[in-house]
């Protein structure tokens, strides 16, 4: 039987339910310590609490940074109590035993991400104190319950009804194992910090990151690996927040082709929908309504598409659902979905509908995106914007016509998300073909062609994105004769010289962006 506990010691910033909480110990036998702040705040509330310095018998000074950290204190804490040594050596000493620790942290993040708040501010906003105890607890979770999450109160005095007083040894461990991630993920954050200000131009000296798993997977790309979903603590982002409305577990590649699909709905703007399969478009339009954009994405490649995963950069109406009806879409996800759409595609059971939250989608503050090569990690600056397409001009005598400057501008936001090789062909409203992730540019527009021809697309006076420069004409010849009449690309190659007077002399307005967006 585990020791019931009988002395809990309170110290938080996060104030959340403590109060709720005190009480319920008090209400058990619990004697209770706090600290500072909050032991005003369970004073004030009329809960019986003996402030650290009686405890310790020694005063709380430097401006607060020393008050828990005496003997008396992690003494209490870390006192085996399967060990006769330790108890005796505790009552020599006069230590009186600690079963549970309710800690959380001084709030450095908010301080840190505060421009208003200068860098010695900043410092002290470092909790020293409180990540000890939090250790000292989790270290001894034999002994002690450490807690670092207000939403875990309720759980932990319910188990101590349960049990006459005592939290089993099972839940002591996750808690300690939720204790060390907490003082992981907010030493990353100190450390982040560190980083940005001795060299705010240049990628940190070391990336310490801390993720939680939200969930298990299936299994991984294939049956035989396992897999589980994780998210950065804190998080970075919203894309998490997705609610999964209906249909199947996703999967990992479901997940991989939702992101996927919502980055190009991103770049592409209100009303917009894209087609992913495989990482890849198989389609993408802005048209006047979200369905119009859907029927046009799908129809660049609809073969490709079934199966597909399916981004609506706005909502999903009755509309939506009907025209979704003819092909077989693996995951949907969009802003909002209507309560038609979703009583529509409720026959569809298998089908995922997955409502991205709002803030999702606005546009995303700068941050860094990472691929793991064996034991290496690359990390680079995400890909992120458009500034080039602020000073668009051409490098051909021809210059593109307003029609076709809008559908390179489309083309070339598409493209951006196209494995490389890639090639976008567009008019002004989506795409005509797509060919993507070959060794050879001419073959990639090869492909694009082709797959405009399938699907019956008129090529004549089309235009054509390329993620990167052309090495030889045959890319641009290749397109010319099909019929497309413009051509956007980052230019850079030793024969951009030949490329661009291939160009001129098919009759092609060329555009040369000088930025490139290469999707390896």
């Amino acid at each position: 039987m585990e020791r019931r506990i009988g002395r809990a010691l309170l110290s938080v910033t996060d104030k959340r339910g403590i109060i709720e909480f005190a009480r319920g110990l008090e209400r058990r036998g619990v004697e209770i310590v706090a600290s500072g702040g909050t032991a005003r705040v369970l004073s004030e509330a009329g809960v019986a609490v003996t402030p650290i310095e009686r405890l310790t018998e020694f005063p709380e000074c430097m401006d607060g940074r020393l008050k828990t950290l005496h003997p008396k204190v992690h003494g209490g804490i870390l006192a085996d109590r399967t060990k006769e040594n330790h108890i005796r050596q505790a009552a020599d000493l006069g230590i009186g035993l600690i079963d549970l620790v309710a800690v959380n942290l001084y709030r450095f993040r908010e301080a840190a991400s505060n421009p208003e708040i200068g860098e010695a501010e900043v410092v002290e906003q470092i909790d020293i104190g409180g990540p000890t105890l939090i250790r000292s607890a989790a270290k001894n979770h034999v002994s002690v319950t450490v807690i670092v999450d207000p939403g875990e109160y309720p759980a932990v005095l319910a188990e101590m009804d349960a049990r006459g007083g005592s939290v089993s040894r099972d839940t002591k461990r996750r808690l300690a194992s939720a204790a060390f991630r907490h003082t992981a993920s907010y030493d990353a954050a100190i450390s982040a910090w560190f980083d940005s200000i001795e060299d705010p131009g240049t990628l940190p000296q070391s990336l310490v990151s801390c993720y939680r798993r939200i969930r298990t997977l299936r299994y991984g790309e294939n049956p035989h690996q396992r897999a589980a979903l994780y998210v950065e603590d804190p998080p970075g982002g919203s894309f998490h927040l997705f609610e999964q409305i209906q249909g199947k577990e996703l999967s990992f590649n479901n997940i991989q082709d939702m992101w996927a699909a919502f980055q190009l709905a991103c770049d592409l703007g209100d009303r917009s929908c894209a087609v992913i399969k495989h990482m890849n478009p198989c389609g993408a339009a802005v048209c006047r309504t979200e369905t119009e954009s859907f029927l046009r994405a799908r129809a660049t490649d609809p073969v490709s598409a079934f199966g597909g995963v399916v981004a609506v950069n706005g909502a999903v109406d009755e509309g939506f659902a009907d025209a979704v009806k003819e092909g077989f879409v693996e995951v949907m996800l969009a802003r909002r979905f209507s309560a038609g759409a979703i009583s529509a595609l409720e026959v569809r059971k298998n089908m995922r509908l997955i409502a991205v939250p709002e803030k999702a989608w606005l546009p995303s503050q700068r941050g860094t995106s990472a691929r793991e090569a064996g034991e290496l990690l690359l990390v680079q600056d995400r890909d992120e914007g458009f500034p080039e397409l602020e000073s668009l001009s051409a490098a051909t005598t021809r210059v593109p016509t307003p029609e076709e400057e809008a559908a390179l501008r489309l083309a070339w936001r598409i493209v951006k998300h196209v494995r490389s090789n890639g090639i976008v062909i567009c008019d002004g409203f989506g795409t005509l073909g797509v060919g993507a992730g070959q060794m050879s540019r001419v073959d990639s527009c090869r492909i694009a062609i082709d797959k405009a021809r399938e699907a019956g697309m008129k090529l004549e006076g089309a235009s054509a994105g390329s993620d990167a420069f052309f090495p030889f004409p045959d890319g641009v010849e290749a397109l010319a004769e099909a019929g497309v009449g413009s051509i956007i690309q980052p230019g850079g190659s030793m024969r951009d010289r030949d490329v661009i007077a291939a160009a001129e002399r098919l009759g092609i307005a060329m555009v040369v962006t000088g930025r490139r967006h290469f999707r390896h």
